[in-house]
């Protein structure tokens, strides 16, 4: 065929290839004589059997006018826009496993009872230093904090 050089190597990979090839067809062959009632193998049975073989390993690819339609067809779909900005894009938050994906609800018994705590702490505070600053955050009234923390992926144990 012209070839003057090549890798030793390939020869016994084609040879693997074609001896294998070939115990497939055999073994197909007798499955197919035996399936006949023969006690032989018959140049009919290697037929079907390598007819088997070519019909479902090598297959043609479509004609190039219905590929062509294909892409027509795909292409008539525009790509969407894409996102403008640094990094990659990411899908929609809420199909990410970094959304947070609970709440905690603290509720209103124990906000005041911290808020009475620190007036008390106040109190205590000797009255001949300097008056402290207060820092009373107003917190909305019948409303509880809510708080979320986001997972990440779980660790294997």
């Amino acid at each position: 065929m012209g070839v003057d050089d090549y890798e030793p190597r390939v020869v016994h990979q084609f040879l693997e290839l074609w001896y294998q090839y070939v115990v497939d067809v055999l073994t197909d062959a007798q499955v197919y004589s035996e399936h006949a009632g023969k006690t032989a193998i018959d140049p009919d049975d290697v037929k079907l059997a390598i007819q088997s073989k070519v019909n479902f390993s090598f297959s043609q690819p479509p004609p190039r006018e219905v590929l062509l339609e294909l892409a027509r067809n795909r292409n008539k779909i525009p790509l969407p826009k894409s996102i403008v900005g640094p990094g990659i894009p990411l899908p929609p938050e809420q199909h990410t496993l970094i959304s947070p994906n609970y709440q905690l609800a603290i509720s209103k018994k124990q906000t005041d009872q911290t808020v009475e705590e620190k007036e008390e702490d106040e109190e205590s505070v000797d009255p001949n230093s300097n008056p402290p600053q207060e820092h009373k955050t107003e917190l909305p009234q019948n409303t509880p904090q809510r708080v979320s923390f986001p997972l990440g992926s779980k660790r294997p144990r």
